[in-house]
């Protein structure tokens, strides 16, 4: 690509990211929320409400994991969806991320399907690797975190799908905003007892961390599990549902620990992968975590728990992002897949 106008895109299936890139140069970034399960309908408004650049003539780069919602009947399905809906929609030449096999044509993209779907992980950690030698990208965002580490300036990741990266902890199903409370822990301590919890999504992780005053403002776009809300009392609320009870049955600071032991359940969680991933024989010790995503908060908590020295996937960029680097972080993907299309990073 040679247009020093670039767009990198990151079509998920919650939310679309998309970042602009001039002259190598992070300009701005946009994350906003999208129900693609009901369709493409969904991405078209999307778009529409999208700030203008975004829909302006451009050097179109396009990631995507939103392949994986029910609105298509499968994974080729839906990338060969997404990828006919970014040549009709987008304004300029539009290229397809394929992770190990580079940029593709959208036209290639059904017959490549392995190589496009929920590639975004692989983009990042391609762009930090002209970077950094070593580290281990955690890349924490509303739903998933991505654990990918990169050895010897490449990525090396020992699993490339979805599934088979959750086989090698590369893939954590766990995310700092959509999270059911209930998949990480099945017990809570309450004044002074272990309590199991209510086999119901009565709440999210975004709700423990709004009582921790950990997350990020901005970076909870979807409704809460009761559709109320988001005050600290309609969060205090569903949180005491989670061990069957009433918000009166606790005091703030009964509801605040609560929220501190799902944090904590959920730090674990990634800890037992991270510990995997870095007792790698190929990973050098001294390799540090890059934090990434809407919850790199958590990431730099992990890196304390290990031992790990943490650099922020903004800082390591700092030189080619001009906007607001906390969103650049939370679109990282939609950056890196910008910022690979560009060439200034070969």
């Amino acid at each position: 690509m040679t247009s020093t106008r670039q767009i990198g895109w990151d079509l998920g299936g919650v939310h679309v990211k998309a970042a602009l890139i001039e002259d190598g140069c992070v300009r701005a970034v946009v994350q906003a929320p999208c129900p693609l399960w009901r369709g493409l309908p969904a991405l078209d408004k999307t778009l529409s409400e999208l700030p203008d650049w975004a829909r302006g003539e451009a050097e179109h780069a396009v990631t995507m994991t939103g392949e994986l919602t029910d609105c298509f009947s499968d994974r080729t399905d839906g990338v060969g969806q997404l990828a006919a809906w970014a040549a009709e929609r987008l304004p300029g030449h539009v290229a397809i991320y394929a992770g190990r096999s580079g940029f593709l044509a959208p036209s290639e993209a059904r017959g490549r399907a392995a190589d496009i779907a929920s590639a975004n992980w692989h983009a990042t950690a391609a762009l930090l690797a002209r970077h950094r030698t070593d580290g281990l990208l955690v890349d924490i965002g509303s739903t998933t975190a991505d654990l990918i580490p990169i050895v010897a300036g490449r990525p090396a990741a020992a699993g490339y799908s979805d599934a088979e990266r959750l086989e090698t902890n590369e893939l954590v199903y766990t995310g700092v905003v959509r999270t059911p409370l209930l998949a990480l822990s099945d017990h809570a301590p309450f004044r002074g007892r272990r309590t199991r919890l209510m086999a119901e999504t009565f709440a999210h992780a975004a709700d423990a961390y709004r009582l921790t005053g950990d997350l990020p403002e901005g970076a909870d776009q979807q409704h809460s599990a009761d559709l109320k809300g988001k005050s600290t009392l309609e969060t205090e609320i569903r949180l005491a549902r989670m061990i069957g009870r009433d918000r009166d049955e606790g005091s703030a600071q009964d509801w605040a620990a609560l929220a501190r032991h799902f944090a904590e359940a959920q730090l674990r969680l990634l800890h037992d992968a991270a510990a995997i991933l870095l007792s790698r024989p190929d990973l050098p010790n001294e390799a540090p975590l890059i934090a990434c995503g809407a919850g790199s908060f958590v990431a730099v908590r992990l890196a304390a728990r290990l031992g790990r020295p943490v650099l922020a996937f903004t800082d390591i960029l700092a030189g080619r992002i001009a906007g607001d680097p906390a969103w650049a972080s939370t679109c990282g993907p939609a950056v890196a897949v910008g910022l690979l299309a560009s060439g200034r990073d070969a």
